[in-house]
């Protein structure tokens, strides 16, 4: 293991024996607050120092097999416990490393899935509800929660724009951790329902991942730089949707930034989800700009999220996915179309991890 990533373990070690004997403190523990902070911090670092202490324990195993290896009695036994301590050593030195890349403090959250019908007319608003189905089949294969925050359909059952709501833990992250790399450009290649002779056609959708932010960001936002309009629902939803002035648009008079929620049985829930989207979008909005700022020294081809970026491509014809941020190319477009996408996410949270590995060395050797 390279001599940074030891220095930065060390570090760990002291960090728990400093956390140990805050906590045994007895003016921290009156202190609820401070305690559960050192608390959840304790867990982290600990988790951290176990797997180091492991590491070095098998660092000193591999040592004393080698040097048994010259007894001709223990050679074959020595052997076996080199093969052993030098697996072990490979799995835990890359535990390790991942355990120590910066955290996106967002990745925990749930997410605001919004997708919205870009070129092609009639076909990419059904392409839009073919990505609303994959990422809900894809949250059913999760276990997570998903509601549909407000939607506009198209006349052939697609949709011009729909936002969902998505809530979960799948692989120790949560949904924004899992579909944050979602953000983009999405072009399907196919032959639409509607096209009489048999001609692949060229579409797009708009896909964007926020992190749903907590009550406490809401509230920091000044009343009176919102707008607050409500209207009568459209769509779907029986009598109820016809008869009351229940959906509700709110607009953040200083950026221009607008949210609305329709899907609720009341004012007051329409009112309270539009406001959690605002506040995502508020959020995204500076995330985006200190990502801008970033990119002057280092740009991240699989964070930019940028929505004019072409991510990804959908062919129907020949049953292939292909992301371009990442050259990843899957042969099971049907299987992913259904939420089969593990492997792309999968492959595109390994490509941050390489990428945040290559600029911690790079700070390193600085």
């Amino acid at each position: 293991m390279k001599a940074f990533f030891r220095q930065q373990l060390v570090r760990y070690t002291e960090r728990q024996a400093e956390l140990e004997f805050l906590l045994s403190r007895e003016d921290i523990m009156k202190d609820m607050e401070q305690f559960l902070k050192l608390s959840r911090e304790h867990t982290d670092v600990s988790a951290v120092a176990s797997r180091w202490a492991r590491y070095q324990q098998r660092e000193a195993d591999l040592a004393s097999a080698q040097e048994m290896k010259s007894d001709p009695d223990m050679a074959e036994m020595a052997e076996e416990e080199i093969t052993s301590a030098t697996t072990e050593l490979t799995q835990l030195e890359g535990e390790l490393q991942r355990m120590l890349l910066p955290k996106d403090p967002d990745d925990a959250r749930p997410a605001f899935v919004e997708i919205r019908a870009g070129t092609g007319g009639d076909e990419s608003a059904l392409f839009a509800g073919d990505l609303l189905r994959m990422y809900m089949r894809y949250a059913d294969r999760c276990g997570w929660k998903s509601e549909i925050v407000s939607e506009s359909p198209s006349e052939l059952g697609g949709y011009k724009e729909v936002v969902v709501r998505m809530e979960g833990h799948h692989n120790g992250t949560g949904a924004y951790g899992a579909l944050k790399f979602e953000s983009g450009g999405h072009r399907v290649q196919r032959v639409p329902a509607t096209e009489t002779q048999g001609r692949i056609h060229t579409s797009a959708c708009t896909v964007a991942v926020l992190a749903e932010q907590d009550e406490a960001e809401a509230i920091k936002i000044n009343p009176s730089d919102l707008r607050i309009d409500t209207y009568r629902a459209s769509g779907a939803g029986g009598q109820h949707i016809n008869k009351t002035d229940s959906a509700v648009r709110i607009t953040h008079i200083p950026t221009g930034i607008v949210a609305e929620c329709q899907d609720g049985r009341s004012q007051h829930s329409n009112k309270a989800q539009a406001l959690k989207v605002l506040t995502a979008r508020i959020h995204e909005k500076e995330r985006s700009e200190r990502a801008a700022k970033d990119a002057a020294e280092r740009k991240s081809l699989v964070g930019s999220g940028d929505r004019s970026d072409r991510i990804r491509t959908y062919n129907f014809p020949q049953g292939r996915l292909t992301d371009h941020r990442i050259n990843l190319t899957l042969y099971k477009l049907l299987a992913i179309m259904e939420g089969d996408l593990d492997d792309v996410v999968q492959a595109l949270q390994a490509y941050e991890a390489a990428e945040q590995l290559a600029a911690l060395e790079l700070s390193a050797n600085r």
